[in-house]
């Protein structure tokens, strides 16, 4: 039973509730939980819940029906929000947690500290005492230990956590760190628990290897009625007859726990499957099951880890993680803790693509291999489809048009930098070209280089003007000069042919599939990590004015539609336009002037519409559309990527 006090509590109205439960059997205790004072009780006896609820100085009794009364959601319905230094988890927030297993040396602890901080962790890890299954095994450097990570957090402004083995050392470790970890072996050391809970700092309570969800939230009561008021549960992968991954991610634990506790939930995705190479899909999953944050491991050169090296992340693999994570919060409503800006709600989601064409006729793209454009041709037509590398965009629609191409490529906008005003217009060139096709591709920027160069030796960045507008908070930290080219691919092929030290003062942004034989010294540049073009599929009309399209998109009704017009020089007339479509229960979801080439201050608009469900009457609004307009293109009728 739990009683929650009032903020205008008398000065002998304590007094009064401790006497009240005394008589009737209980041990009460004065606590803290979240921003309420409670009085806790223990042992065996009786009240009756309304008459201590009327004493002067209670604002309610909570009886929970769980034996973890001070971590049941029962006792305290919202989600609690941990300190740990300045940083916050819980609620709304996304908080990450990294850092090696160990800590080795001083070089290890810093690189890694650096690492971490630049990418987005907000807190710092590392273990100063290593509890180990073989007793020869590399047990960690002790207090030595703890004293460096201090440091090395303390020059990046972070806090840390790092894990106490036993009573005697909490007293020791007290001082140094900002959090104490109870390791997996020690979820059910109760006097550990005891001595850690009384100390009073956050505590990052991991889940035991064969512990129920029960036997966690009895451990963090037992955390919580020492003292603790901060307390974070971990799940860290669970022993099973599953031999392929270290552990087994108790993934549904995460929202169970969330409905049974206020405590925030941490996840270790690399203790729970203890290879590299699922950590980062492990822990995504984590996020999208409700989690508030990652503990993970990273380490500047795993194979020299003197522990867990095999599901420790190198730094570039912790860093794309991190854009993953950001790009991935708004989806969960929530927000990675390192992000100033504020993102959008939403998170467009993989769409509908088509098949190979038929006949092993090619793909037209524009740019090179490992350009954006051939990686939404692959997402779109498949990995063996046959593709046709163009120079340009309109060698593209060349391609299509000549019967070089069944199909081609081409991006139209762009989430952050708009619309890519050269295709659209290319439309207009081409009246025999329709969309036929739409899929949105998401766009992560690389810095490319020579395998020699780094960041020091670079002089000039080559890539395509979208290309520097997308990564321009990045770029503005270095004095490089820019130079544009037609393609992010070809200024990676640029590198190439550069000769001697040349090659070591440039690079270029691109994609990581154009990378091909040389480094990627960042991942993940673009400002913000929300990024998406949007490519439109073309082909050529035939007769009856109809486009062929791609083979499982062509018993799919379309949901969406393009067009251009003008509209005359009179007052009402583009309101005329819109009305005509609103009025037939068509959705306008974009509209863009342009200006007329060769006719001063007249202009076209470029719409794109969302196409009704049901058949009504769309074609004759079109015909309508056409009285009321100058000129008039309709591009065509797709189904629209999600």
């Amino acid at each position: 039973m739990i009683v929650v006090l009032s903020k205008r509590l008398g000065p002998r109205d304590k007094e009064r509730i401790c006497a009240f439960l005394e008589e009737r059997g209980f041990s009460p205790r004065e606590q803290t939980l979240g921003d309420d004072d409670i009085i806790s009780t223990a042992g065996k006896g009786a009240a009756d819940i309304q008459e201590l609820s009327l004493l002067p100085g209670v604002e309610r009794v909570a009886a929970t029906s769980k034996p973890y009364e001070l971590a049941s959601r029962e006792t305290k319905n919202d989600d609690t929000i941990i300190s740990v230094g300045p940083v916050k988890i819980g609620g709304s927030r996304i908080s990450i947690i990294a850092g090696p297993c160990a800590v080795e040396s001083r070089e290890q602890i810093q690189e890694t500290a650096a690492r971490v901080r630049e990418s987005g962790a907000v807190i710092l890890r590392g273990g100063a005492f290593k509890p180990r299954t073989s007793p020869y095994a590399f047990q960690g450097l002790g207090m030595k230990g703890l004293e460096l990570l201090k440091e090395a957090g303390e020059a990046q402004g972070m806090p840390i956590v790092t894990e106490v083995v036993s009573q005697e050392r909490a007293l020791e470790m007290r001082d140094l760190t900002d959090m104490f970890q109870i390791g997996a072996r020690n979820m059910q050391n109760f006097e550990l628990l005891k001595r850690v809970g009384a100390i009073g700092k956050p505590v990052l309570l991991k889940r035991g290897p064969s512990a129920t969800i029960e036997e966690w939230l009895l451990s963090a009561e037992y955390l919580l009625a020492a003292g603790a008021r901060d307390v974070a549960l971990c799940e860290r992968g669970i022993r099973t007859f599953e031999t392929y991954t270290r552990n087994t991610l108790d993934v549904s634990a995460i929202p169970v726990v969330k409905r049974l506790s206020h405590l925030p939930v941490i996840v270790d995705p690399s203790h729970a499957v203890g290879i590299r190479a699922m950590v980062s899909s492990a822990g995504l999953a984590a996020i999208a099951a409700g989690a508030d944050g990652l503990t993970v491991e990273v380490h500047p050169h795993p194979d020299k880890a003197q522990s867990d090296g095999p599901q420790s992340l190198y730094p570039s693999q912790f860093e794309r993680l991190m854009r993953d994570i950001e790009a991935l919060a708004p989806v969960v409503g929530k927000e990675l803790l390192r992000t100033p800006r504020g993102l959008p709600l939403e998170f467009p989601r993989p769409e509908a693509v088509p098949e190979s064409p038929p006949g092993g006729s090619p793909v037209a793209y524009a740019g090179e291999n490992g350009a954006y454009a051939e990686q939404a041709l692959i997402r779109a037509f498949g990995e063996e489809a046959p593709r046709l590398a163009c120079p340009s965009f309109a060698a593209v629609f060349d391609a299509v048009l000549d019967g070089s191409a069944a199909f081609g490529v081409v991006p139209v906008e762009n989430s952050l930098t708009g619309s890519l005003h050269e295709n659209y217009d290319l439309f207009l060139r081409y009246p025999d070209i329709a969309m036929v096709g739409e899929l949105k591709l998401r766009i992560l920027h690389c810095l490319i280089a020579d395998e020699a160069a780094s960041l020091e030796t670079i002089t000039l960045v080559r890539s395509h003007p979208q290309g520097f507008a997308q990564c321009k908070e990045f770029l503005d930290r270095y004095p490089w000069k820019l130079e544009p080219c037609y393609n992010t691919a070809a200024a990676v092929s640029s590198l190439r042919r550069e000769k001697g030290e040349n090659r070591l003062k440039v690079a270029a942004i691109a994609g990581e599939a154009a990378a091909q034989g040389l480094q990627i010294l960042r991942t993940g540049i673009e400002t913000n990590p929300l990024n998406y073009t949007r490519f439109v599929i073309i082909s050529r009309k035939n007769a009856g004015d109809k486009a062929p399209v791609p083979p499982s998109l062509g018993s799919e009704r379309p949901n969406k539609a393009s067009l251009i017009f003008s509209a005359p020089d009179t007052p009402g007339a583009l309101y005329g336009c819109l009305r005509i479509m609103a009025e037939r229960g068509v959705n306008l979801s974009k509209l863009e002037s342009r200006p007329i080439l060769g006719q001063p201050w007249q202009y076209l608009f470029y719409l794109d519409v969302g196409l009704p469900e049901t058949d009504t009457g769309f074609e004759t609004l079109l015909e309508e559309l056409k009285t009321r307009t100058g000129e008039f293109r309709f591009l065509g009728a797709y189904r629209g990527a999600l």
